[in-house]
């Protein structure tokens, strides 16, 4: 039986090592898949269709997922939290609160005992895709009962391929086996090593502005890469800002495309980063660029 949505503890995982096995391959065939093109070719318009998905879905992982339903950064309705979360499935990273879920439990122990990716507990090939794989099948119900209380998200996380397949088929229809092969699972690959990158890179290689109390790092390439994500001590300094480029010169997409939304009433009461937090930011950069060493700050609270 399926646990129910306010179980306080998490069951016992039903995935066994050979579930594992089939979860791995699937991953693995998705990423021979692209070499399809050799055989069907590549056309402009499967290129096109790679690089309009690879962006589309990168911002719904990362405004969808992340901002809004891991981090409650801003408000929105419920039509558009729908279409957020198929959005944000669509990039075939499972279901919208088993994400969720997850990442709540990785900022709770940020690089500690039980984060579920930490390349400082594990390795960096572990945080960056092998911890998917090791007994994760399951949804975290008591780490995200604010949107488990939702029908049509719980029936999304369950059916959490319905997103990806149907626009795998709609690839093909649009562009034929190119666009099946390099719109689809070519955009699909990479958007899963851009998310990746977050977890693994950005705990062991960037600048550290804030004490944390974790190895999270600011790193302006996989910034570019994923509309401002990575910006990652920013953020797991103050996590409740959905703003994770601090400053004007840390490029941020998806907050610039959210603001752009709430002009138009689409989403709303947006959380910014309190000037306490910008001006201890500010003090800690001007240390470090007058002595190369800064003064631990204390943690904000958010």
């Amino acid at each position: 039986m399926e646990p129910t949505v306010f179980e306080a503890q998490r069951q016992p995982s039903s995935s066994n090592r050979l579930e594992q096995w089939r979860r791995a391959w699937i991953f693995v065939l998705s990423h021979l898949a692209v070499l399809g093109a050799f055989w069907s070719g590549v056309t402009w318009q499967a290129v096109v269709l790679c690089f309009a998905l690879l962006f589309v879905r990168l911002w719904g992982v990362t405004a969808g997922y992340h901002r809004y339903f891991s981090h409650r950064t801003y408000k929105t309705s419920r039509a558009f939290q729908f279409f957020l979360a198929v959005l944000a499935q669509s990039s075939s990273q499972k279901g919208v609160l088993w994400w969720a879920a997850h990442h709540r439990v990785h900022h709770k122990r940020s690089d500690q005992p039980g984060d579920v990716h930490s390349p400082i507990q594990n390795s960096f090939a572990y945080a960056h895709v092998g911890w998917i794989f090791d007994d994760t099948e399951d949804t975290r119900w008591d780490k995200i009962r604010d949107f488990a209380k939702y029908p049509e998200l719980r029936w999304l996380n369950k059916y959490w391929a319905v997103p990806p397949a149907a626009l795998a088929t709609a690839c093909f229809l649009i562009a034929g086996w190119p666009g099946l092969f390099i719109g689809f699972f070519g955009s699909t690959v990479l958007l899963w090593h851009n998310t990746f990158l977050i977890n693994s890179l950005t705990h062991v290689w960037g600048s550290k502005r804030f004490d944390a109390k974790d190895e999270s790092r600011n790193n302006m390439l996989t910034a570019l890469l994923t509309l401002g994500e990575g910006w990652h001590n920013n953020h797991h300094y103050y996590q409740s800002s959905c703003r994770q480029g601090f400053y004007w010169w840390e490029v941020d997409v998806t907050y610039y495309t959210l603001k752009m939304l709430s002009w138009v009433g689409v989403v709303w009461d947006i959380r910014e980063v309190p000037e306490r937090v910008l001006e201890e930011g500010r003090r800690r950069d001007r240390a470090l660029s007058t002595t190369g060493t800064i003064r631990p700050a204390v943690r904000a609270r958010n």
